[in-house]
């Protein structure tokens, strides 16, 4: 018999969501702080400030694929757990979380290792040029060598909010922002460490907030524990939560490659200026996606738990909350980057190039910002349903069949390359989401009208 503790099938379900949404966003905005309180400290470097800040942003495509691990394993096995716990099944449902542990340590030291063996190359090939390769090389291998706390800390987290502990799961990351946020100007200008500094703050916090979060999941207050008992891989589990997890690991993974071709690009048509203002960017987008993502990923365990109790019609009433909420923020949040960009920019730079550079940029970037919108709630629903194959295509079909060839593409047909590039995003923005959000309905929404039918047609024959 499931716990009845957090028991979703209870209550209102959009108080369900938001008991979740709120701290998990909460949690996800103050874990976007991490990079961002870097890059706003390295931004105000006396010497070569715009160079060292772009060497971080060359450095986002590494930390992006490290996310993508903690996503294959994280997102891969919380909603399976969320459905085992909706059918009753606890003793299955640790057993996938200690699978998703085991995973996450061994492909941490993986990772590491090839990180630092191949850090040249890799920045070099991200787009970085002898000018600031140095200083994203400071960042990379120090950040690489906490690359198993970021995994457990991120990807272990998700356990703890599946189980209905957002609160707790905020604190998991809200005690590293705090240690990140006191560290940085203290190594970065104290110590006079730089770039380096930055890296050693972000690692520190990063695990303390695995620490944090392994004690929570091995003590007495999880209702599902991670027990060394339940660490024995097998195959048909972690198949399971690499196919459910390859949504979110193919996304990161897709960032990745897009960031890696956007720099690239940039640098072809503009330098290193472009490159900076594309970091800047990245962050700004980070920063104002996490209420959707919020919301989007606190929605997973109440639907996933909801399905697996075959309560269709509150799955029903998760989706149009879902989908609704995220149009109208990233609608209003358009709206203001359309109207103020230079506001923006500044947080992070100063510098007259960068902000005359950046404006235009943003605008291009984030025009029709909405659509992204439908590609994260479209995507949620899949993955919180088990339903992974959808959730891969349209992950795929985004970044590497749209955007990419776009950014290869656009410039080529535009007086101004740079304006090209930019381009790519709000055209696949448009088109892939759109696609995502109108296959779930005439798949996922379909099924659950039939599920209720037929529901009904039992009950009644009783």
């Amino acid at each position: 018999m499931s716990n009845s503790k957090n028991d979703f099938t209870q209550g209102n379900i959009v108080g369900n969501i938001l008991k979740l949404a709120i701290p998990m966003t909460l949690a996800q905005l103050i874990n976007v702080l991490y990079s961002i309180i870097d890059r706003i400290f390295i931004g105000r470097i006396p010497e070569n400030a715009t160079l060292a800040l772009t060497g971080l942003g060359l450095c986002l495509p590494i930390t992006s694929i490290v996310m993508a691990f903690a996503n294959l394993f994280g997102m891969g096995g919380a909603p399976l757990c969320s459905i085992e716990r909706g059918r009753g099944n606890e003793e299955e449902a640790e057993k996938i979380m200690g699978n998703s542990f085991v995973l996450m340590l061994a492909f941490g030291v993986v990772l590491t290792v090839l990180g630092l063996i191949f850090k040249k190359p890799l920045l070099y090939m991200f787009g970085a040029s002898d000018a600031t390769y140095p200083y994203a090389a400071q960042f990379a291998e120090i950040y690489l060598l906490g690359t198993i706390f970021v995994m457990v800390g991120l990807g272990m987290n998700s356990f703890i909010n599946s189980q209905g502990f957002g609160t707790i799961g905020m604190m998991t990351v809200l005690m590293g922002a705090v240690v990140n946020i006191i560290l940085d100007p203290i190594f970065i200008f104290t110590l006079d460490m730089g770039v380096r500094g930055a890296a050693f703050a972000t690692v520190i916090a990063q695990f303390l907030s695995a620490v944090w979060t392994v004690r929570f999941l091995t003590g007495k207050k999880a209702i599902l524990k991670l027990k060394y008992s339940c660490f024995r891989l097998d195959k048909y589990r972690v198949k399971s939560i690499v196919g459910l997890g390859m949504s979110g690991f193919t996304m990161a993974v897709t960032n990745s490659v897009v960031q890696v071709m956007y720099n690239v690009s940039l640098q072809q048509y503009g330098g290193d200026l472009y490159v900076g203002v594309m970091t800047i960017i990245n962050s700004i987008r980070e920063v104002i996606s996490m209420p959707v993502r919020g919301i989007t990923n606190s929605a997973q365990p109440v639907m996933g738990y909801n399905y697996g109790a075959s309560e269709y019609g509150r799955v029903k009433r998760a989706i149009v909350f879902t989908s609704v909420i995220p149009i109208i923020y990233t609608t209003a949040a358009w709206g203001l980057i359309h109207g103020y960009p230079e506001f923006f920019i500044r947080i992070f730079n100063h510098d007259p190039e960068v902000i005359q550079a950046g404006v235009p940029a943003m605008r291009i970037y984030y025009f029709g910002f909405f659509f992204m919108s439908l590609q994260f709630a479209g995507q949620s629903i899949f993955v919180a349903l088990g339903k992974a194959r959808q959730a891969v295509f349209f992950s795929i079909f985004r970044k590497v069949i749209i955007v990419a060839p776009l950014i290869i593409l656009l410039p080529i047909f535009l007086s101004n390359g740079t304006s090209g590039v930019f381009m790519a995003e709000p055209i696949s923005n448009v088109i892939g989401g759109g696609a995502c959000f109108i296959t779930m309905y005439f798949t996922v929404w379909r099924e659950l009208d039939r599920k209720m039918k037929q529901k009904q047609t039992v009950t009644g024959s009783l």
